[in-house]
């Protein structure tokens, strides 16, 4: 491939108080993006199957139970491992 160098690679940055050319077209395009993006954002939540409320409780019920005994197991290995390494140690 045959690419000119152009010089050093460096960009040339706009002077100070010279605000950077950005063509209109590229702003409106920009903001046409977005607003498709919001459209369809909000076309895809209103397809989702939210769940009921009795679904809702019985899964915050057992992240609940998951966590204390996710919790007990962690609190009583590391009690079982301190006694452990408290009898090696001595």
């Amino acid at each position: 491939m045959n690419r000119p160098t152009g010089g050093s690679g460096t960009t040339v940055r706009p002077g100070p108080g010279r605000p950077p050319a950005r063509p209109t077209a590229d702003r409106a395009a920009r903001r046409q993006s977005a607003e498709r993006f919001v459209r369809d954002l909000i076309n895809e939540m209103r397809r989702v199957t939210w769940p009921s409320r009795p679904e809702w409780v019985s899964a915050t019920v057992l992240t609940i139970g998951l966590v204390i005994s996710v919790g007990l197991y962690t609190y009583i290995a590391d009690q079982l491992f301190g006694l452990l390494f408290g009898l090696v140690h001595k």
